[in-house]
């Protein structure tokens, strides 16, 4: 697995929210804290990076985040309100300008809830708010890992470029 590629991402994101004076905070599970381990590998990073969380189980969702069952009522995990719902937690809760957060299944098989291995539910929250759902069609979970990190990271980088200038 060539992390390359995700370690210019996370430096190029890094960058941008530097120079902008703005925070993230980051929830992942499937990502399996590459996206945090990207973002932290720019020197420098604790001007930006508040924290995060690798909430791969319920688990370590109650014990690592404030969010209660009555928060989460109605909605699975590995779906676009469920990542949503993280990524504006993680913002709040950690007091950032950005949350970013991400959940699916890497494989070799599917989850729980019917979701096929390659399935992923990303989210964006801050001065813009963006979801993807990405499904790569492949069991390799390490190459599904990188790919739900560098399209974590890409859709950040996508809110950061769409967002107006901090006055």
């Amino acid at each position: 697995m060539d992390i390359g590629p995700l370690l210019a991402l996370g430096e190029r994101v890094g960058d941008k929210l530097a120079a902008r004076g703005e925070t993230l905070a980051v929830a992942e599970s499937s990502g399996a804290g590459l996206i945090s381990a990207a973002l932290l590998a720019r020197a420098g990073a604790s001007a930006y990076y508040f924290g995060g969380a690798v909430l791969y189980t319920r688990r370590s969702r109650r014990l690592l985040t404030t969010l209660s069952s009555d928060d989460t009522a109605g909605m699975r995990s590995s779906s676009p309100p469920y990542a949503q719902l993280l990524a504006r937690h993680q913002r709040d809760r950690f007091r950032a300008t950005w949350g970013l957060a991400e959940t699916g299944a890497a494989g070799p098989t599917g989850n729980t809830y019917g979701d096929p291995a390659g399935h992923s539910c990303i989210a964006v929250d801050g001065p813009v708010c963006l979801e993807q759902l990405l499904r790569t069609g492949q069991a390799d979970r390490h190459a599904n890992m990188l790919a739900f990190a560098l399209a974590a990271l890409k859709l950040l980088e996508q809110a950061l470029d769409q967002a107006p200038p901090r006055p």
